[in-house]
């Protein structure tokens, strides 16, 4: 059955790309599709960190705006920009195949984060890349680096930065993967929960939708980001935390890891924890096990000294266990 359906979305460019990736899949299932651009309280802030002006909540509430009201009916972000549990009367209905989960290195005069002179400048107002860089380069100078993709190469351009770390997901959406000097190691910067991902928000009143976007979900992904967002949310996880998940599927074994530092204590060790389980992706119940499995690497974090920023939700903003991923 044909739908017809306006999508809000931020008009940042990577934004847009994203929000026509999911208009051309609908379409192509035979859906009338527009978009509503819209511009959010977290793009009008340019000249402070997110943590302090109020966290990820900041790129999307315009949009659910639009989709209380009605005006658009599903609501296309960037999942790790999405808060760990959605305000009362929103869903996350969809997350769509995840791009490259990594950080990228960029920079026009050093191919690496090792070949910066000491006290070099390197932007980024991510407090998770700022504990994962200094850990692996105390020396360095970080400096707060805010503004869509493109803002923040025009200000690499201008000299203000030696080099910056940005998501390769986003460089290689937009065509920009000359840019990338350099793609850092899994292991040495753990990325954010559900970087790489992109999830489809709708009103709880249409639920409905829920079928309409079933062609597009993706299991082995949404299995991933759930475990991650559970490691945040049972750590709080905002933007005021210093805290990295990756989780991948490998033969029916959700395995993840995941790092919390201390930005405010120069020199303290970054605190990292495991752990594995099978998963059954034709179980009802898979993305609560995801779920579980991530909230179980934020005890082992929480035990050895890592501190929640406050108390953790028991209520997950989940896909429903009806779901035909």
């Amino acid at each position: 059955m044909t739908t017809q359906l306006t999508i809000a979305t931020r008009e940042s460019r990577l934004a847009l790309w994203q929000a026509n990736h999911v208009k051309q899949l609908l379409e192509a299932n035979g859906h009338l599709v527009s978009l509503m651009g819209m511009t959010t309280l977290g793009d009008q802030i340019l000249d402070q960190p997110l943590s302090k002006i109020g966290g990820k909540g900041l790129f999307i509430k315009e949009l659910e705006v639009a989709l209380a009201n009605g005006s658009a009916q599903i609501a296309v972000h960037s999942l790790k920009d999405v808060p760990m549990d959605l305000p009362e009367g929103f869903h996350l209905a969809c997350i769509l195949s995840r791009e490259d989960p990594r950080d990228a290195w960029v920079s026009p005069h050093f191919k690496s984060l090792d070949s910066l002179p000491r006290g070099a400048v390197v932007g980024t107002s991510s407090l998770r890349r700022t504990v994962l860089l200094k850990a692996l380069r105390p020396d360095l100078q970080i400096e707060p680096l805010r503004g869509n993709l493109d803002t923040r190469l025009k200000k690499l351009k201008e000299g203000q930065y030696a080099g910056i770390v940005l998501a390769s997901a986003g460089l290689k959406r937009l065509g920009l993967k000359d840019q990338i000097r350099h793609i850092f190691d899994l292991q040495q910067m753990i990325p954010a929960a559900g970087q790489g991902a992109i999830g489809i928000e709708i009103s709880a009143d249409r639920m409905d939708l829920v079928q309409t976007l079933a062609g597009l979900n993706d299991i082995t992904t949404a299995a991933a980001v759930y475990a991650e967002r559970g490691v945040s949310r049972a750590m709080g996880g905002s933007c005021s935390m210093p805290l990295a998940a990756h989780a991948t599927l490998d033969g029916g074994i959700l395995t993840i890891h995941s790092a919390w530092g201390d930005h405010l204590n120069a020199g303290a060790p970054l605190i990292h924890a495991q752990d594995q389980t099978h998963v059954d992706l034709q179980d009802p119940n898979m993305l609560a096990v995801a779920s579980a499995l991530g909230e179980s690497v934020a005890q082992k974090l929480i035990a050895q000294g890592a501190v929640p920023s406050q108390q953790p939700s028991t209520q997950p903003s989940a896909l429903p266990h009806s779901q035909t991923l």
